[in-house]
């Protein structure tokens, strides 16, 4: 019965859900055109011509080192943290977990200025490694937690029965399994690397992204910028795909799931545990520390202080307005696009799924630039609206609503729906009574996630937003462009503050007590 009613489904929700997923996928594919687009005028010689600039390979090289190397290092700190936190038995594990999440309340390119207002000594490439290697670290820290704390432990205990080590368990058996929570976090810090601008200015480091923005201020929307855009997004091209091979075939659901069933904790010894409790400090202290001190330092110092306080207020009203609700928006975008590439298959449904990804690495100005391209020729009434800017914001973090989506949608068994189903219920009745409630944390994560960003955006609502609209990332932006660090320090601190809701949503509410 159940096989019959899964063959009804697949026969008629998939449809629905495709054309619901087709919204969103509609709008990441107008910046990957675009990009194109403009690219082309350039012509077959001038896209060699660029190409084989010795600056463009200095810039391939120093975007692959970046995205590589801050991928790699906060990968290793995230297992380490996550191995520590859910699998030893550490003391305060709550307030541990707490701590590898932190760096998320501070938007990268406040701790980027608050380093690189310190000093020349910390800017530079290795700076900028070590900085957004903290920063980005809870992106992959919380996935791998939760996959460490939703294993099934009987493949570890026969393993150890076998005579397996602990670093032996740890590669062959513990890895192998968290590959689809580690690969998507890895996603996601590579594709933010690739896109990244405000820090990378604090940090004076040249990038594909900051030459785009240079291309764009020296020759408005030209074809050589764009071209870069595309080798952007061919960058991107094996990290959406090779994240989706990571978790391809694999079923993290049961019909039935018992009970939840956690393994002991590795005893550790008394040297391993302070080695343990002074890396957590030692994070705790370049990652936060550091830039509350040194915003703390300009907010009762410098020669700006008290420039701009009337203009707090409204721009957090303005930050407020925007985030609230394109988070809403994005994650019920993402929803019907998460369930169709679960429940569907076929190049379609693969290519929509995978194609915010790949924008995903664009920067906001070509995204920005792209809306105005088409707003001014085929919608001139969409032009400086706030519907022009949750468009920008759909096209920007649609990917992260749909990684924490999938995150809860692939522990729900489908066999549930099915059942409902067979009791006389419709489909719409069947999923709003039973798959909605069991994703009702995935949607949660997702919207405090995906309100966090948007708090911190900074290129797309720059150029879109209505004249007289300020948000607190604009204002401090505009602030530190004139090294007015005094000033810049007070919009930090309130953004700072008014992302401590959804962090504290995000992490603390959701992290298990022990």
């Amino acid at each position: 019965m159940i096989s019959a009613l899964s063959l009804q489904r697949s026969a008629s929700r998939p449809t629905f859900l495709l054309l619901l997923a087709a919204i969103p996928s509609g709008l990441a594919a107008l910046p990957f055109f675009y990009a194109l687009m403009r690219a082309s005028e350039a012509g077959w010689q001038g896209v060699l011509s660029e190409l084989m600039r010795p600056m463009t390979r200095e810039l391939l090289a120093n975007t692959l080192i970046l995205a590589t190397s801050v991928t790699i290092a906060s990968g290793v700190m995230a297992i380490a943290a996550a191995w520590c936190t859910e699998r030893c038995d550490l003391p305060a594990r709550g307030f541990l977990r707490v701590i590898a999440s932190l760096p998320l309340s501070l938007p990268a390119f406040v701790s980027s200025y608050a380093w690189a207002s310190l000093g020349p000594w910390f800017q530079g490439m290795a700076g900028a490694i070590l900085i957004l290697s903290l920063a980005s670290m809870p992106l992959i820290y919380l996935p791998m937690a939760a996959a460490l704390r939703g294993m099934d432990p009987a493949f570890e205990e026969v393993a150890r029965g076998l005579g397996g080590g602990r670093w032996r368990i740890l590669l062959r058996i513990v890895l192998p399994q968290a590959a689809p929570a580690l690969g998507g976090g890895a996603l996601l810090v590579s594709s933010h690397m690739l896109a990244e601008f405000g820090a990378l200015s604090f940090l004076s480091v040249q990038t594909f992204t900051t030459a785009i923005f240079q291309q764009y201020d020296l020759q408005f929307d030209n074809a050589s910028a764009a071209l870069l855009s595309s080798v952007l997004m061919a960058l991107c091209l094996p990290l959406a795909f090779g994240e989706l091979y990571l978790r391809k075939g694999r079923r993290r659901a049961r019909v039935a799931r018992g009970n939840a069933r956690q393994p002991a904790p590795a005893k550790l010894s008394t040297l391993q545990k302070i080695i343990a409790l002074a890396g957590f400090t030692l994070f705790a202290a370049l990652s936060v520390g550091v830039p509350f001190v040194t915003m703390l330092y300009w907010l009762i110092q410098g020669t700006s202080i008290g420039q701009g306080v009337e203009r707090l207020w409204p721009a957090l009203m303005g930050s407020l307005a925007y985030s609230l609700p394109g988070g809403l928006l994005i994650t019920l975008l993402a929803l019907p696009l998460v369930l169709a590439s679960m429940r569907a298959s076929g190049l379609f449904v693969v290519l929509a799924e995978r194609l915010p990804y790949l924008v995903h690495g664009l920067p906001g100005l070509v995204i920005a630039l792209a809306l105005i391209y088409v707003a001014i020729r085929h919608a001139p009434m969409l032009y400086q609206t706030p519907a022009l800017v949750f468009a920008a914001y759909v096209m920007l973090f649609l990917p992260l609503a749909q990684s924490a989506i999938r995150a809860s949608a692939e522990l729900i068994p489908p066999e549930l729906e099915d059942v409902a189903r067979s009791l006389g219920k419709g489909p719409i009745t069947a999923f709003l009574r039973v798959t909605l409630p069991a994703l009702a944390s995935g949607l949660g994560a997702s919207l405090a996630m995906v309100v966090l960003q948007l708090m911190r955006e900074l290129t797309a609502t720059l150029l879109l937003a209505p004249s007289g609209v300020t948000t607190l990332a604009t204002e401090f932006w505009s602030y530190t462009n004139d090294r007015a660090y005094a000033a810049a320090a007070p919009f930090a601190a309130l953004l700072v503050l008014a992302s401590g809701l959804p962090v504290y949503i995000f992490t603390v509410r959701s992290l298990p007590k022990s």
